[in-house]
């Protein structure tokens, strides 16, 4: 098994979405020894800029040409390194409601006709990323389920998950960590690290 974990938080030691993933992370090294574990940390510089040369290859891909140029063929890079692996582990801190922007630069880098989905003309979109699994771990310190919209909503955990069914990973685990501003942080962390050595356990 290969398993990659991919990082949104560029928080180093400070990020409690790292410490979280620190413990899954712990935990499923011991439940399988002989699997090889690779890090992504989406802030590392290595994460192409998708613009309009990349995009042009893109499209050209929909019209039934050959994509060309540097751009492609970094994205092309990226979504290899991803797919190498058929386990993930994502760490989410929420941003504005959302994720943070270099998650939404990864996807729009690895999402490409032919690597992450197919097209159908009559039934649409096709999955390609089918027999994966993943675990997310979602993490916020203001919002939190049940709160007024006052304090935020979710739209970290929708537009991600739903990112992830669209591709064809639909072996989901979620991890969460939602103290809010008055809630009890300490208590909330140690919930988040028994469901991470949870989730890990049976992973």
């Amino acid at each position: 098994m290969r398993l990659l974990h991919i990082s949104a938080s560029p928080r180093g030691p400070e990020s409690v979405s790292l410490a979280i993933a620190a413990e899954f992370l712990d935990v499923y090294r011991r439940a399988n020894p002989g699997a090889e574990i690779g890090h992504f940390d989406l802030w590392d510089g290595t994460l192409p800029a998708f613009g309009p040369e990349a995009t042009a290859a893109k499209m050209a891909v929909f019209g039934g040409g050959l994509p060309e140029g540097d751009a492609w063929a970094a994205a092309v890079r990226t979504f290899e390194r991803f797919n190498a692996y058929d386990r993930y582990l994502f760490t989410v801190p929420m941003w504005n409601s959302g994720v943070p922007y270099v998650l939404k630069q990864f996807i729009d880098v690895v999402s490409q006709p032919g690597m992450v989905f197919g097209v159908d003309l009559e039934t649409g979109y096709i999955p390609l990323l089918t027999g994966k699994k993943a675990a997310v771990v979602y993490t916020s310190s203001v919002w939190a389920p049940g709160l007024p919209p006052g304090f935020g909503e979710d739209f970290q955990a929708p537009f991600f998950d739903g990112w992830l069914r669209w591709a064809g990973v639909t072996d989901l685990a979620d991890i969460r960590y939602h103290p809010t501003l008055t809630g009890d942080a300490d208590l909330e962390r140690k919930r988040a690290l028994a469901r991470a050595r949870e989730v890990a356990a049976a992973f």
